[in-house]
């Protein structure tokens, strides 16, 4: 893997050379992991010195959830307990006198106006330049290494939840249920759950990011659930909704029919040049036909990797086209204030047609299942 971290480096040290930037200082933690295979607690990649050098706090420990560093890059240890590794770059680049390093490019949505303050005293005569968002457009198409990791992350949450559905649900709390599901998937390789998990139950189901409540499962209540897990950083997304012990009502069949055709469309209009705002537009349509105008989510869904909220985002301001390789969720939903409602959540990875369409990564059955 070390050469693919120094191509994305190299990459990402072409874009500083062409925007007039002899030097790049990289602090965002997810930036960091992608550009150096880890991100202990705290640290930061210089780029454009004598040589690319990983800054930490204190030395990196076995690889687990921050990964493990390339071993092509350098590793700063700070000799200071507490100092700050972006300040520390900024003196090594000074101290090493860096050829063509008069302008250091910083991430400056990621830093405070403290230590923007604190890199400015440190290297008074290096202009400090935004690097933008450069690394995040590095990492919005994935390379199939990353892809299987998705993968492999899809795995263990369809694990999980297919295990929690052959449980017996009715009277646990929604808190209980969730707290379950993150112990499932590190039992099955997880580094742990890419976001707090999401379990609702009869008013409460189809809401949006809901924290679980202590209501209990009763019979005849849908159960909308949204869980993800990270497996060597890479997170997924997955989300179904069921009913509890009973044949559903014709509402909640109605209900739910409209919300798994919208899904429907939106995963059929993923493709390389396909505009991001239109997934959200032909998903959005299928609700709005049904009727169903208000309380719909700001978006239809959004790009996952290292994060689970990154670019491309798939609404209606959207901007630009999809690409190939590009994973995405798709995750319409519909809740109706004091009944209930229905979510259905995956995660897929756009490929062109000629590689078999956007290939779907989570695969839980989205048959409306009585449980």
């Amino acid at each position: 893997m070390s050469e693919v971290y120094a191509a994305r480096r190299e990459r990402l040290r072409d874009h500083c050379t062409a925007t007039g930037s002899g030097a790049a200082l990289v602090s965002r933690p997810a930036n960091v992991r992608y550009l150096a295979g880890a991100a202990p607690s705290g640290a930061a990649v210089l780029l454009g010195g004598k040589e690319d050098v990983l800054l930490c706090p204190e030395a990196p420990g076995a690889q687990g959830e921050t990964g493990r560093p390339d071993e092509s890059l350098r590793l700063h240890v700070l000799a200071a307990p507490g100092a700050d590794a972006a300040v520390a770059a900024a003196e090594l680049l000074v101290g090493e006198g860096a050829d063509g390093a008069r302008s250091l490019a910083v991430e400056e949505d990621h830093l405070t106006v403290a230590r923007h303050r604190a890199l400015s005293q440190v290297a008074p005569r290096l202009g400090l330049a935004d690097l933008g968002g450069a690394v995040e457009r590095l990492r919005l198409v994935k390379d199939e290494e990353e892809i299987s990791c998705l993968r492999i992350a899809a795995e263990i949450a369809d694990q999980a939840l297919s295990e929690l559905l052959e449980s017996i649900l009715v009277g646990r709390t929604e808190r209980h249920l969730a707290l379950e599901l993150e112990r499932r998937l590190v039992d099955h390789g997880a580094e742990g759950a890419a976001f707090p998990t999401s379990v609702g139950t009869g008013p409460h189901s189809g809401m949006p990011a809901h924290r679980p409540t202590d209501r209990r499962v009763e019979e005849g209540d849908f159960l909308s659930v949204c869980l993800g897990a990270s497996y060597r950083g890479y997170r997924c997304e997955v989300g179904r909704t069921f009913v509890i012990g009973t044949s559903p009502a014709p509402w909640q069949i109605e209900l739910y029919e409209v919300v798994f055709a919208a899904q429907r469309a939106g995963r059929e209009t993923l493709a390389p040049g396909a505009a991001c705002r239109d997934v959200d537009r032909v998903t959005r349509g299928v609700l709005d036909s049904a009727g169903y105008t208000e309380g719909l989510a700001p978006r239809t869904g959004h790009g996952v990797g290292l994060e689970i909220d990154e670019d491309p985002r798939l609404g209606p301001a959207a901007m630009g086209k999809l690409d190939a390789c590009v994973p995405v969720t798709v995750e319409p939903g519909v809740h109706l204030p004091g009944r209930g409602g229905v979510r259905i959540d995956d995660t897929l990875v756009v490929r062109p047609e000629a590689d078999g369409g956007p290939e779907l990564l989570t695969i839980t059955t989205k048959e409306l299942l009585a449980l």
